[in-house]
């Protein structure tokens, strides 16, 4: 028995977007991309941070995602910050935006990997977004339980 060995796979992920938003569902959805835009995914160089997504006639777009030119591109380079359509089933699109058109409701790109059989992934989630105060709230959670568990290991 030999075990494959399993390639390192970058993940990006819009660390941002956890403490922004309230995710309420997650999907994931392929992407259209281009030969050079997976090339230079494959090295990690694609940022999420001002990325976002929004419907046009009834397809769904991610605007201002980041992935940097592939340095050894030629005359068919990308552009960076170009619209990528987003592939979801039909009935998956209408769900969303039937939910989209919700007041406080929005489509926010978290996570782009690639799966085992090669293929690029962004996970999205509908999001609503949080007041202040709930921020306060997630980190004051987060200390309390990081001293928890610093108070474990020490007992």
């Amino acid at each position: 028995m030999t075990e494959k060995k399993k390639k390192h796979t970058p993940e990006v992920v819009n660390r941002r977007a956890r403490h922004e938003y309230n995710f309420i569902d997650k999907y994931e959805a392929g992407i259209a991309l281009w030969g050079t835009e997976v090339k230079a995914l494959r090295a990690g160089k694609a940022n999420l941070s001002d990325a976002y997504c929004l419907f046009e006639k009834g397809e769904l777009f991610v605007r201002n995602m980041h992935i940097s030119e592939y340095e050894n591109g030629t005359y068919a380079n990308h552009e960076a910050r170009r619209t990528r359509k987003l592939l979801l089933h039909r009935s998956e699109l209408k769900k969303l935006e039937r939910r989209v058109m919700e007041k406080g409701f929005t489509i926010v790109p978290y996570r782009l990997y690639f799966t085992d059989r090669g293929f690029v992934k962004l996970e999205i989630a509908l999001a609503q977004g949080k007041k202040a105060f709930d921020k306060r709230e997630t980190i004051k959670e987060k200390d309390t339980k990081r001293d928890l568990e610093r108070f474990r290991k020490y007992m």
